[in-house]
């Protein structure tokens, strides 16, 4: 599997004759992710995910879906400590299932047991948990793998749906975010999607109700409320970069409507980045 899915840099099917004598050791140090800006949530986070993280939408038409902005800058990840401890109390899934992945067949119906064996947890010393027994049989360790990745790709079809009732009603809109540092530095970031609030109220009632039946609803102004935390993490940018230049840790931030570009001279633009296939 090439290196396509933002954390992930050299995936491999998981087998006996390969991983044997493989054990991989998890702990709380998440610098495998200090590199993203964001990484795909599942409808059914959104809930969980808005009361501290900015929720939008990314991607393209034929696959979209929510997204956790987790920087401003290119390859920069706010939400982490210099020791790689993540500062959010909830953890978006497609973190927590690092280093495993899906990897799909053409036709989506064959799934395989990946592991990225580039994560440092992953040795043949013994150390966490084993993948294969003395009978070269998966541990239970890797049963509840395969257990949490299928539940994953259930919630991403239930995802792929929700995304696709959001084209359909023509709900979704390009969004800009943008920061203006203490040090007079301005920052921007697109490449996202919000609902736009006006085009949501317009629908018709027998729309709305539809999206209420399915809790779709109450997802889309949790998304919308969740536009509120980019001034949280606007802080986090302030503070890091004011720790970086010695300078007072103090940003001020807004999300809008995309409109043209930004100066170049004027404003340091970054999009969020974007797995080549999102979600398995």
């Amino acid at each position: 599997m090439a290196s396509q899915m933002l954390i992930y840099e050299s995936a491999v099917a998981v087998s006996s004759a390969r991983h044997g004598g493989w054990s991989v050791e998890v702990g709380a140090d998440y610098t495998f992710s200090k590199n993203v800006n964001s990484v795909p949530l599942m409808a059914v986070e959104i809930q969980t995910a808005a009361t501290e993280y900015a929720v939008v939408f990314s991607g393209t038409d034929e696959a979209m879906i929510p997204a956790v902005i987790l920087g401003m800058r290119g390859n920069e990840n706010l939400y982490l400590t210099g020791q790689g401890a993540w500062q959010a109390k909830y953890l978006p899934a497609f973190v927590r299932r690092y280093p495993f992945v899906f990897s799909s067949s053409a036709d989506g119906k064959t799934f395989t047991l990946c592991i990225d064996e580039s994560f440092p947890g992953c040795n043949q010393q013994g150390r966490g948990e084993r993948l294969f027994d003395e009978q070269n049989k998966p541990t239970a360790y890797v049963e509840n793998v395969l257990k949490f990745l299928e539940q994953y790709q259930a919630e991403f079809r239930r995802t792929q749906a929700f995304c696709a009732k959001l084209r359909e009603l023509d709900l979704l809109e390009p969004m800009r975010a943008q920061a203006n540092l203490a040090s007079g530095e301005k920052v921007s970031l697109t490449g996202f999607m919000a609902v736009n609030r006006e085009r949501l109220k317009a629908l018709s009632p027998e729309a709305l109700a539809e999206l209420a039946k399915t809790d779709a609803l109450e997802l889309l102004y949790l998304h919308l409320q969740s536009m509120r935390n980019f001034s949280g993490m606007m802080d986090r940018l302030g503070a890091k970069r004011g720790a970086e230049a010695g300078e007072t840790a103090e940003a001020s931030a807004s999300a809008r409507p995309q409109a043209g570009r930004a100066n170049p001279k004027e404003e340091k633009t970054a999009e969020i980045r974007q797995p080549v296939k999102t979600g398995k």
